[in-house]
């Protein structure tokens, strides 16, 4: 069987922060920031330890062969007792099998980070069985759910600011799950604040909006009034700022699931706080799920729900252009 799954980045990332290097290192993944910041790390922490900077280099895959990054990696350093050899777009590499020769006696004076973006379909295969073997090879998995709340308040920390759980979620909700998209966010959230500590669901809304870039919440909120022509403005903006169609699909999807629990809690007065999380919102958006329940009764529901999982359909089987089943989407869903 072949295996899948490898160790994960951040156990690289606590040892080299300690000056504990290995003498290579193969980190691969989905998560462009942590290869991002894995690369950042290794290269400040290692700058102490440079007398030449001819005993650091960055190698593009496409420019240099294998066999010439390995010759490299033979070589003695100039004035250093250990040189660095960065490797990036290392996926581009034709023939990686020499690395398992490399990889089972490297260089005790080198250190040869290849940076891989993207998943590797079999690890088992060469060099990778190698590499994991030596403890050299290392995953970067894209957070998800509570691990990225917690990342992003924890990111909001650092920098001296308070985010709670719920308007962690909120940003998550608006920006996407993008880590470094999330980070941007998060600095023009504090230069908005300045010396105010506390990040409000006000102050995210607000740096969003002079950004003049709209956010799923108002997209919920004009097809919760039925407004056609915002719904389409909103929605177009998104995709022109890099939402994914499936991530519309899926929060709309989310938005009227929250609106069809409307009715039953209100017969039983439930309090707004416990109902926004219940339906899955900040309780500052419920007053407008309340509203816009009153325009959706339990038939036109049932077709919107149709009409999301056919536009979801389309996403993955046609190849209709994003903003096409987008906009026959709103269509349908604000047909009366």
């Amino acid at each position: 069987m072949a295996k899948n799954k490898a160790p994960s980045i951040l156990e690289a990332i606590a040892e080299i922060k300690k000056r504990k290097f290995k003498p290579v290192y193969y980190f691969f993944g989905e998560d462009s920031y942590n290869l991002s910041s894995t690369l950042h790390t290794l290269e400040e922490t290692f700058k102490p330890l440079l007398i030449s900077e001819f005993d650091k280099e960055t190698i593009y895959s496409e420019d240099r062969s294998i066999t010439d990054i390995l010759g490299l990696a033979t070589s003695f350093p100039f004035g250093s007792e250990k040189k660095l050899i960065i490797v990036k777009e290392a996926e581009k590499i034709k023939d990686k099998k020499p690395l398992k020769d490399y990889a089972a006696s490297p260089a005790e004076f080198t250190v040869l980070a290849f940076f891989h973006n993207g998943s590797i379909t079999n690890l088992s295969s060469e060099p990778y069985k190698t590499l994991d073997t030596k403890n050299f090879l290392f995953e970067a998995k894209e957070l998800k759910g509570k691990n990225l709340i917690d990342w992003l308040i924890s990111l909001a920390e650092e920098k001296e600011k308070k985010l709670s759980e719920e308007n962690a979620q909120v940003m998550i909700d608006i920006v996407g799950e993008s880590r470094n998209m999330l980070e941007d966010q998060l600095e023009k959230i504090c230069v908005f604040l300045n010396k105010e500590k506390e990040i409000s669901i006000e102050s995210i809304q607000q740096v969003s909006s002079e950004l003049k870039q709209f956010n799923i919440f108002d997209l919920q909120n004009a097809i919760g009034l039925k407004d056609k022509s915002k719904s389409l403005t909103v929605a177009n903006n998104l995709l022109n700022n890099g939402a994914e169609p499936t991530f519309i699909i899926t929060m709309l999807t989310r938005y009227f699931t929250g609106l069809a629990k409307i009715t039953e809690l209100q017969s039983k007065n439930t309090p707004v706080q416990e109902a926004a999380r219940i339906v899955g919102t900040h309780h500052f958006y419920y007053p407008n799920y309340v509203k816009a329940r009153k325009l959706f009764s339990d038939e036109k529901l049932v077709e919107v729900f149709r009409a999301l999982l056919k536009a979801d359909v389309s996403v993955k089987t046609t190849s209709a252009d994003d903003k096409t089943i987008i906009t026959l989407l709103i269509a349908e869903i604000l047909h009366n």
